[in-house]
């Protein structure tokens, strides 16, 4: 069972998220899905129940799944939906984003990536055109540093397990491999127990260009999920500084799992 939550304001590109969940967790026994709207005005209460109820008729779910619609009057979205996810133990945290213009990314996709932060569960960014059809092939991408304490193992895990794809663990760095140190033998050995029911492989890429290196692999490899692990010491560290992040998750054709240390 899985619990996941998709927040949605009922623009185009939230709503493509909730139908992107809700075809994600076909299948899955007695799996949850909770769409959730925060209003800022006791009277758009309303309103926004019929919408959410109307939003939840139009998705084409089996029986298997079951969709709660859940609203709440706050002008702190962010924090509603933390202590949301909180309150229902949640798994997953599906988010659409948007990012064509400054103000897409300052208006929604900045919630997103706030949401992110909050480290609460993993969430999933959903880019506005993508379409479930299913994840076979899922990237981890690694920077291979502690990553015992450092991987959040149990619940990227239990999303893993809704799909059992085959796992791709790439490692970009900007330092060529002439071959791999004993450390990073170490940190790939770890990474191979703790994935061992999906069968990862692994890759070793020297560049200095990061997003574009890493969205030629999702090319080059069919690859249906993107895997991050935002480091808390900056935001992002190394390969998953700030910039590169925000670029990969605005700029992505394929949705983002991004799982906090």
């Amino acid at each position: 069972m899985i619990t996941v939550i998709v927040p949605t304001d009922f623009s185009a590109t939230a709503n493509n998220a909730v139908r992107y969940a809700a075809q994600m967790l076909t299948g899955q026994y007695e799996s949850k899905l909770v769409i959730y709207h925060v209003y800022e005005k006791a009277a758009e209460e309303g309103s926004t129940e019929e919408i959410l109820v109307k939003l939840k008729e139009d998705l084409q779910v089996n029986n298997y799944i079951k969709v709660e619609t859940r609203c709440e009057e706050s002008s702190d979205f962010i924090g509603s939906l933390d202590r949301l996810a909180r309150h229902l133990d949640a798994d997953l945290v599906v988010m659409g984003i948007t990012g064509k213009t400054r103000i897409e990314q300052v208006l929604f996709g900045s919630n997103t990536l706030k949401m992110v932060e909050k480290n609460v569960c993993p969430v999933m960014i959903i880019p506005p055109a993508a379409q479930f059809t299913q994840i076979k092939n899922v990237a981890f991408a690694s920077d291979f540093k502690d990553v015992e304490k450092s991987i959040p193992f149990v619940p990227i895990k239990k999303v893993l397990q809704v799909f059992s794809p085959a796992l791709h663990v790439v490692n970009v760095d900007s330092e060529h491999y002439v071959s791999l140190t004993e450390e990073v033998l170490k940190q790939r050995s770890e990474m191979l127990t703790m994935f061992r029911e999906f069968n990862p492989e692994f890759y070793f890429i020297g560049t200095s260009d990061v997003q574009e290196t890493l969205h030629q692999f999702t090319i080059d490899k069919n690859i249906d999920l993107l895997i991050t692990v935002p480091r808390h010491r900056t935001m992002f560290t190394g390969m998953f500084k700030s910039s590169t992040t925000k670029k990969l998750a605005y700029e992505s054709a394929i949705p983002i799992l991004a799982a906090h240390e």
